[in-house]
């Protein structure tokens, strides 16, 4: 890699050129050239019209959050306790966990079948990073939450997809 501050060639993956100190971090990324390429590597997520996130406390009762999913027509909802996100619990989550089992929602507490500590988007991640997180993790939605931990919202990948027809019509 050629350092564009000295010109010397450096080995690739080098995070400072070899003769000068000059950074060399992120000069090795794939760089967008226009279109929708440039919108997915540019764009954050706060771009896509995210809905405020629907919460459930970890003490509550699994049958609380199967409610507000079917009131909400969503497929997760976010588990919060002192207003920082501690878990999500998904429709994929509610089928492995309880159907064909003797479960009572009623009495079943969140914190007994939520996914702890789950992965999460920042408001400033690009539309690429938060692909890359659900192609990776196998995610068809994902949390995003402030730099402070409280969550502003949930993004599926259906969201970014309308997105980017939205852009391919444009």
């Amino acid at each position: 890699m050629r350092c564009p501050s000295c010109g010397h060639e450096n080995l690739p993956g080098v995070e400072v050129c070899e003769q000068c100190l000059h950074d060399l971090m992120g000069l090795d990324l794939p760089q967008p050239r226009e279109g929708l390429q440039k919108h997915l590597m540019e764009d954050p997520i706060h771009v896509l019209p995210l809905r405020p996130p629907v919460t459930v406390s970890p003490d509550d009762p699994v049958g609380r959050a199967l409610d507000l999913m079917r009131q909400h027509r969503i497929g997760s909802v976010l588990v919060v306790e002192g207003g920082k996100l501690v878990g999500i619990f998904t429709e994929r989550g509610a089928l492995l966990q309880l159907v064909g089992t003797s479960a009572d929602v009623k009495t079943l507490r969140m914190r007994e079948v939520m996914t702890p500590d789950p992965v999460v988007l920042h408001e400033d991640d690009t539309l690429a990073f938060a692909l890359h997180q659900m192609s990776i993790g196998e995610f068809r939605r994902l949390p995003v939450v402030r730099s402070d931990g409280r969550p502003v919202g949930v993004v599926s990948i259906k969201d970014i997809l309308r997105y980017i027809f939205t852009l391919c019509r444009s």
